[in-house]
C-alpha cells in the first residue's frame, strides 16, 4: 500500500542504426530483480516425478492446433448476386437492377457487399455494406458460410439479394465441405441500361446538295456588310458601327467591331465568331439552352443565308439587330449576277444629337477660394484657376493698407482697431488687429490672405472688393462682419495719384479730403509759428474737419458724451487733468487716435497736463 512508484525501465534500445531489446535492469518503481529466480512452468516442471526410476518419463506430442485467423488468412468466398430497386417517380422505368458482389471472409466470419463503380450513373456506388458480421436474424445469429448458395435469396437489412454464381476458389471450398452447390443462373442486367445501349434508328434522306462543290467554288470569296447597332436607347448607349462578313465557302458568318483611335475600348475585334447562325428554330422554344449546347440541324428549321443580307434592312443576331448601310463592290457584284439586284444606294447614317444637359453648380459652401472649388464641378480631376501673371509680376509687393474700425453692436468692439491690407498682385486682403496690452482681447491675424466677395454677389456672377471700394468712410462687409475705413496709409494716397486713370475720382478725392488736413500740420510744422497763436478762424475750421470724420463714426451719442463731461467738472472751471480727458475718451469710444481728434486736442491744452474740455465739446454739437 505505501508503494508510489510504478514505472518501468527502457528494454528498447539502438546501436549502429538497429533496434534490439534489452533485459530490465530493475523491476517496477525500481524493486531489486531475482536474475536466477525460476518461473513458475520451471517449478512446475522439476515438481513432477518420474514414473519410471531407471529412466526419462516420456512427453506426449503437442497436438497440431492451427488458430482459424491463420489457417482462412486472406481466403474468401465470392458470390455474384443482383437486388432490385424501385423507381417511383420516372415515366421511363419502374425499377432498376443494380448488381453487387458479397464477400465472406473465412478469417472471421464477416461479409461486405460491394457495387462496381460505374461512371456517369448518377447513384451512389461502391461500399454498399461494411465488412462486419451480418446479423441473420432477431435472435442473435449471424449469417455463415453454409447459410450461402447459388440461386438462393439472402435478406440483408431489408434488402434482398439474389446470389447467381460464386467463383471457381468457392465453388471448390463449399463443395469439400460437402455443400452440394445449385446450377449457376445468368446475371440479370438492367432494362433501361441496355436499352439506352441500343443505337436508336434514325431515317435521314441523304441531300443532293453537293457541299465539296460549294467549296470549290467559292472559296475564299466572303461578302462584306457594312452595320450598324443602335444602341441609344440603353444607359450609355451609342450607334456602333460593325462589319459583317458571309463566307460562301460554308455559309458561315462573322460580326466584326470597327474600332477608331483612342476610342477608349478595349481591343477585341470579333463580336461573333464564324459560325452558321440560326434564322428560324424548329419550335421556337425559348427556354433551349443554347448558350450551353450546340446548335445542329435538328434544332434549326431556316439558317442564314446570303439572300438574307441586303443594304437599307436590318438583320437580327443572335438577338442583336444590325441595320445595314452599304458594302463593298465585290458583294455588289455577286449579288447582281447571282440574285438580279441592281439597287445598292448607301444609307446615310444620321447621328442623333445628343441632348445638352445644363450644367447645374452647386452654391458655394465658403471653403476655399471661390474659383478653386468651381473647378470641382467641372472636372473629376480639377486643375488650379489660370493666375495673371504679369500682373503679379507687375504688382508684387505692393500693398494698400488702411485702418478699419469693426461695427459692432458691443460696446467692447467698437474700440477695436484693424490693418486691412489690399494686395495688388492677386486682389486679396488679409486683416490684422495690434495688439493692445490689458485689453482683453487677443490681437494677432483676423483674416487671412483671400479674396472677398462683395454682399449679393452670386456663383455664377462673382464680383470682389477692388481698391476703387475701399473709400475712407465706407462700410465693407467681410464674411458678416463690417468694418468701417476710418485712415489710410499716404502710400495708398501716392499710388492712387500716380495711376489716376485706373481709379475713380470720387475715392482720388476722398483720400485727398482725408490727407489734406495732414499736409497743413506738416507745412505749418516746417515754419517756425507756433501752435499757440492758432486764430480762432483755424480752430473753427478744425472744429469742422472733425465734426466731419466723426460722422463716420456713427455709434457716437453728442449727448452722452457732453453728459459725461460735464459730470466729471464737479468745480465747473471747464479745465480738466490731461490723464483723466484721455480715459474719459477712451470709456466713450472718442476716436483718440485720428489724426484731426489728435490736433484738435493739441488746441485745447493748457499748459501740459491741463485741457480745456469746453472748446473740445464744440466738435459734438447737440
Amino acid at each position: 500500500p505505501q508503494k508510489t512508484s510504478f514505472h518501468r525501465s527502457q528494454t528498447l534500445g539502438y546501436k549502429n542504426g538497429f533496434a534490439f531489446s534489452r533485459l530490465p535492469t530493475v523491476g517496477i518503481g525500481g524493486e531489486r530483480l531475482y536474475v536466477n529466480q525460476l518461473s513458475q512452468a520451471e517449478l512446475d516442471e522439476l515438481s513432477k516425478r518420474p514414473m519410471l526410476t531407471y529412466r526419462q518419463a516420456k512427453q506426449v506430442p503437442p497436438s497440431g492446433f492451427i488458430p482459424a485467423h491463420v489457417a482462412f488468412d486472406k481466403k474468401i468466398l465470392k458470390f455474384d448476386a443482383y437486388f432490385q430497386e424501385d423507381v417511383p417517380l420516372s415515366a421511363e422505368e419502374h425499377y432498376r437492377i443494380r448488381q453487387v458482389a458479397i464477400y465472406y471472409y473465412l478469417e472471421d466470419d464477416s461479409m461486405s457487399v460491394i457495387e462496381p463503380v460505374v461512371q456517369n450513373s448518377g447513384l451512389l456506388q461502391g461500399k454498399l455494406i461494411r465488412r462486419h458480421r451480418v446479423p441473420k436474424n432477431d435472435c442473435g445469429d449471424y449469417y455463415h458460410w453454409k447459410d450461402l448458395n447459388r440461386g438462393m435469396n439472402i435478406t440483408m437489412y431489408g434488402r434482398m439479394y439474389h446470389i447467381v454464381d460464386c467463383d471457381p476458389f468457392t465453388q471448390v471450398f463449399l463443395e469439400s465441405q460437402g455443400i452440394e452447390l445449385n446450377p449457376p443462373e445468368k446475371m440479370v442486367f438492367d432494362p433501361y441500361t441496355e436499352l439506352r445501349r441500343m443505337p436508336m434508328h434514325k431515317y435521314v434522306t441523304p441531300s443532293d446538295f453537293d457541299q465539296l462543290k460549294q467549296f470549290l467554288t467559292y472559296d475564299k470569296q466572303v461578302l462584306r456588310f457594312y452595320a450598324m447597332w443602335d444602341d441609344t436607347d440603353s444607359i450609355f448607349g451609342e450607334n456602333r458601327p460593325y462589319i459583317i462578313h458571309y463566307y460562301l465557302a460554308d455559309d458561315t458568318v462573322e460580326v466584326r467591331e470597327v474600332y477608331k483611335q483612342n476610342d477608349g475600348r478595349d481591343p477585341f475585334p470579333i463580336l461573333i465568331k464564324r459560325q452558321r447562325l440560326p434564322k428560324t428554330f424548329v419550335d421556337k422554344k425559348k427556354t433551349f439552352p443554347s448558350c450551353v449546347l450546340e446548335i445542329s440541324d435538328q434544332e434549326v428549321l431556316e439558317w442564314y443565308t446570303a439572300k438574307d443580307f441586303a443594304v437599307g434592312k436590318s438583320t437580327t443576331l443572335l438577338g442583336r439587330t444590325f441595320f445595314i448601310y452599304d458594302c463593298d463592290e465585290f458583294t455588289r457584284n455577286f449579288y447582281r449576277d447571282k440574285f438580279g439586284i441592281t439597287d445598292f444606294q448607301p444609307v446615310e447614317i444620321k447621328k442623333k444629337p445628343l441632348e445638352e444637359v445644363p450644367q447645374v453648380i452647386p452654391p458655394y459652401n465658403g471653403f476655399g477660394v471661390l474659383e478653386d472649388s468651381l473647378q470641382n464641378c467641372f472636372s473629376l480631376l480639377p486643375k488650379p484657376p489660370r493666375k495673371d501673371v504679369i500682373k503679379m509680376l507687375e504688382n508684387d509687393h505692393k500693398v494698400l493698407r488702411y485702418q478699419v474700425a469693426l461695427e459692432s453692436p458691443n460696446p467692447e468692439d467698437r474700440k477695436r482697431r484693424f490693418i486691412l491690407s489690399y494686395f495688388l498682385s492677386n486682389d486679396m486682403i488679409s486683416i490684422y488687429e495690434p495688439p493692445v496690452r490689458n485689453s482683453g482681447i487677443i490681437g494677432g491675424k483676423y483674416l487671412g490672405k483671400t479674396r472677398v466677395a462683395k454682399p449679393g454677389s452670386t456663383t455664377e456672377n462673382v464680383t470682389y472688393y477692388e481698391p476703387s471700394d475701399l473709400t475712407i468712410g465706407s462700410t465693407i462687409e467681410v464674411f458678416g462682419h463690417r468694418f468701417v475705413i476710418t485712415d489710410a496709409d499716404e502710400y495708398v494716397l501716392n499710388y492712387m495719384e500716380s495711376n489716376a486713370e485706373s481709379f475713380p475720382m470720387a475715392t482720388l478725392q476722398s483720400l485727398r479730403d482725408h490727407f489734406r488736413p495732414r499736409q497743413v500740420v506738416k507745412e505749418t510744422a516746417k515754419s517756425d509759428i507756433p501752435m499757440l497763436g492758432t486764430s480762432d478762424q483755424e480752430m473753427d475750421e478744425l472744429i469742422v474737419q472733425v465734426q466731419e470724420e466723426l460722422k463716420l463714426h456713427k455709434y457716437l451719442n453728442n449727448k452722452s458724451i457732453r453728459e459725461a463731461f460735464l459730470q466729471c467738472d464737479k468745480d465747473g472751471s471747464g479745465i480738466l487733468d490731461k490723464a483723466k480727458f484721455l480715459a474719459l475718451c477712451d470709456s466713450l469710444s472718442v476716436p483718440t487716435n485720428s489724426f484731426l481728434v489728435n490736433k484738435l486736442i493739441d488746441l485745447c491744452s493748457c499748459g501740459e497736463d491741463k485741457i480745456n474740455y469746453r472748446d473740445f465739446l464744440r466738435a459734438f454739437p447737440l
